[in-house]
């Protein structure tokens, strides 16, 4: 901005701006301050509007653990974004991110490579986030979060735990298992939560349930199986598809009977559950369409068009053989 549309923005004169920025001639410590926070803020804004929509481009973040362990839902979100981005014309790129490492982000947006980013992981604490707010750069996510900054797409996990949890403590099951991966992760702790408030609800003690987090890893696989036979425990819930795989491979290795001998099911459905035999009980989500609507919003946010803040997708709860009482 020109010192004669900064000085027509505050009602100042030209002089006045021009003593603000030299730091010499007599003027307010108040005046001074507000012109130049002014000053900051236009060039922060100048700098969104010069790369938004440059480049055509949308950066999609992934955990960095994505490549280590397989998760269906990742890769069926990338297939509905790419949907979307094809159709309307726009690019994906692909960086990833860890809780505490987002230089892979930074190099996005520093190099101008993109014009916003979809975040496909929401964290209790997401310096991803805060990040991407403050250099002003356009940002959605598939999870939830309390900035109304950014654009967010999900399911209700809570409730679609709590959901389960009690329509199986109606088919008769009072001792539980489950395991979830790192709380740091928003959809982890709403899914201890969805299952914590079903067992409350219905008169049941917390303190006789069995909850393991950091689950998932082949390593603990079993320990994990060990304790929960050792505990008595009627049904496992497992909190995605990759921790019911390995589950479910583990007790069958070791010669459990699914559900005559325990019951298991899983929160997150992937079409790598439908190898096995029972059919596992799970929580159904159409991950494309997620994927779909999180690349329109971001499209639309990119051209100018009015988008809702949080948009909830519907989910299906789907008994199958696994859960059933013998």
């Amino acid at each position: 901005m020109t010192l004669d549309e900064i000085a027509k923005e505050l009602n100042v004169s030209k002089s006045t701006v021009s003593r603000a920025l030299s730091g010499k001639g007599r003027i307010g410590e108040e005046t001074r301050a507000k012109i130049l926070a002014f000053i900051e803020n236009a060039g922060k804004k100048e700098k969104a509007v010069s790369t938004c929509t440059r480049t055509g481009n949308i950066g999609v973040v992934f955990p960095a653990d994505l490549y280590i362990t397989s998760k269906p839902y990742f890769h069926s979100c990338l297939i509905g974004m790419c949907e979307v981005a094809n159709l309307m014309d726009y690019n994906i790129v692909l960086a990833t991110a860890t809780t505490t490492d987002i230089s892979g982000i930074k190099k996005l947006v520093e190099r101008s490579k993109v014009d916003g980013v979809i975040l496909t992981r929401s964290l209790e604490h997401d310096i991803a986030v805060d990040y991407l707010i403050e250099q002003n750069v356009p940002v959605a996510m598939t999870g939830v979060c309390n900035k109304k900054e950014v654009l967010q797409v999900d399911i209700d996990n809570g409730e679609a735990a709590e959901t389960m949890t009690n329509l199986l403590i109606k088919k008769g099951f009072k001792k539980f298992a489950l395991i979830i991966e790192d709380m740091n992760y928003h959809v982890n702790r709403s899914r201890y939560d969805g299952f914590s408030n079903a067992i409350l609800m219905n008169g049941l003690d917390m303190n006789n349930q069995v909850v393991y987090t950091g689950g998932g890893k082949m390593e603990l696989m079993d320990a994990i199986i060990t304790d929960i036979i050792s505990k008595k425990v009627e049904c496992i819930i497992c909190g995605d598809d990759t921790i019911c795989i390995h589950i479910v491979s583990s007790l069958q290795e070791k010669g459990y009977r699914i559900p005559k001998d325990i019951a298991v099911a899983s929160l997150y459905n992937s079409s790598s559950l439908n190898s096995f035999t029972p059919s596992i009980t799970t929580v159904n989500i159409d991950a494309i369409r997620v994927g779909n609507e999180i690349g329109k919003l971001m499209i639309n946010k990119l051209q100018g068009i009015d988008c809702p803040g949080r948009t909830m997708m519907e989910y299906d709860i789907l008994f199958r053989k696994s859960t059933n009482r013998v």
